[in-house]
């Protein structure tokens, strides 16, 4: 039986993950009946991109009751800015409808347990969608900690490499604010915390942090000088910024970013009305961090120490899972520097190596996938829409138990960060 899906927030994101799929894809399973935005113009782009969308009945925001009235979804895709989720969570499961929502499910630990106990009494559900859990890498270390090979997890050290491109981008958009975004800490590295929780079953107690913004706002290095306001369009000290001039030429100010919006890339008030995401790297209005270190201490006993910077030469990480018999290490690297370090990975795949405790080393070569986010796009999309494989021995998709414990450690890495000490999550806890 085919479920109605109406998609709140018409971002890319929306458009090309989770709309396009279903029209192509997964129409036998899914009907796309509704989209809902802020902003007229997201309704436009999504007919253009995804013609086969053009008679999808539209609601702006203040029309959400009249959608649901008038659609009758069985399920919400909520796909909007990170502090807009937590409404349209707790409204959908107030309806009883079954709530697919990005990552992260909201932007603070208070909220976080809200929605838990809102679902407590929904008869729907809440999905996260941490699709970073269904890389070949990522739940093969699962299958490996489930079977034994490292013993009990005592420590996992997980440094993460955002390069100077993507890891700018963020600074662009409206990411760079804390009331938009829950901080980087929450809106990207909740993905790598939910992946270590999700490896060792972690139920994380204890958070200490530092950080600071090293790269970007007005004390950032590359600066051309201490200008508020500034748009990367049309700006004046554009060939002065080193950021820029790295992706761009003299003859169009075209970024290597120019095919994920197309030729609409320097025509911002064609795909947003009051919105563009090239705001300058170094205002003085950014209010996250770009680099910060992290200790977890987990109820069974587990250490997390972690790191993230936003901008380096390369993409990537580096991982290694200690356990009482053993050791799991990996890498993956790309981006804009991954041919720097190409030396890394054999024929260009990635590997495992298991190192058991008193003997050698075994390295298990991952096979090649396609997709976004590592291969992990289109295998979570196949959970969602058909259904989670019942064959599995192991639980994939994320519940909302699983959004608020990422969320919870990236928002005590911000206030430790801002307030100092440990932040205590055992308390709440689930």
């Amino acid at each position: 039986m085919k479920k109605r899906y109406a998609v709140c927030g018409v971002s890319m994101r929306a458009i090309f993950m989770y709309i396009q799929p279903m029209m192509e894809n997964f129409s036998p399973y899914a009907d796309f009946v509704a989209m809902l935005d802020i902003d007229p113009l997201r309704f436009d782009l999504c007919k253009e991109r995804i013609p086969s969308t053009k008679d999808v009945p539209t609601y702006m925001a203040d029309e959400f009751e009249k959608m649901l009235e008038e659609q009758k979804p069985d399920a919400l895709i909520v796909v909007c800015m990170d502090s807009a989720h937590k409404h349209y969570i707790v409204e959908g499961l107030k309806h009883d409808l079954e709530v697919i929502c990005e990552k992260p499910m909201t932007t603070n630990t208070k909220d976080a347990l809200e929605i838990r106990e809102v679902e407590k009494k929904s008869k729907g559900k809440l999905i996260c969608t941490f699709n970073y859990r269904y890389t070949a890498a990522h739940t093969k270390l699962k299958e490996m900690i489930l079977d034994g090979k490292i013993g009990r997890v005592t420590h996992v050290d997980l440094n993460w490499y955002i390069d100077i491109h993507h890891g700018a981008s963020y600074f662009n958009r409206w990411n760079r604010m804390r009331e938009n975004s829950g901080s980087l800490s929450i809106h990207k590295s909740s993905h790598h915390f939910d992946l270590v929780n999700w490896w060792i079953n972690g139920i994380p107690q204890e958070v200490h942090a530092f950080g600071a913004l090293n790269h970007y706002g007005p004390e950032g290095p590359f600066n051309p000088s201490k200008k508020d306001g500034r748009h990367c369009t049309g700006c004046p000290e554009f060939r002065k910024c080193a950021y820029q001039t790295r992706f761009t030429n003299r003859v169009k100010n075209r970024t290597i970013s120019d095919d994920f919006f197309g030729p609409l890339k320097q025509d911002w008030e064609k795909i947003f009305t009051d919105y563009t995401p090239d705001k300058c790297l170094f205002d003085k209005e950014i209010n996250i961090f770009d680099t910060y270190v992290v200790n977890v201490r987990y109820k069974s006993g587990a250490f997390l120490n972690y790191s993230a910077n936003f901008s380096t030469p390369y993409e990537g990480y580096r991982l290694a899972i200690n356990g009482t018999h053993g050791r799991l290490e990996t890498t993956e690297f790309g981006g804009i520097g991954g041919s720097i370090i190409s030396d890394f990975h054999e024929g260009g795949s990635q590997y495992i190596d298991y190192y058991p405790i008193f003997e050698g080393r075994e390295r298990i070569h991952m096979p090649r996938t396609y997709g976004g986010h590592g291969g992990g796009d289109p295998k979570i999309l196949e959970d969602i829409f058909i259904g989670e494989d019942p064959d599995r021995k192991y639980d994939i998709l994320a519940k909302s138990v699983d959004g608020l414990r990422a969320i919870s450690i990236g928002d005590a890495v911000y206030n430790s960060i801002v307030n100092g000490g440990v932040q205590d999550l055992s308390s709440f806890m689930e």
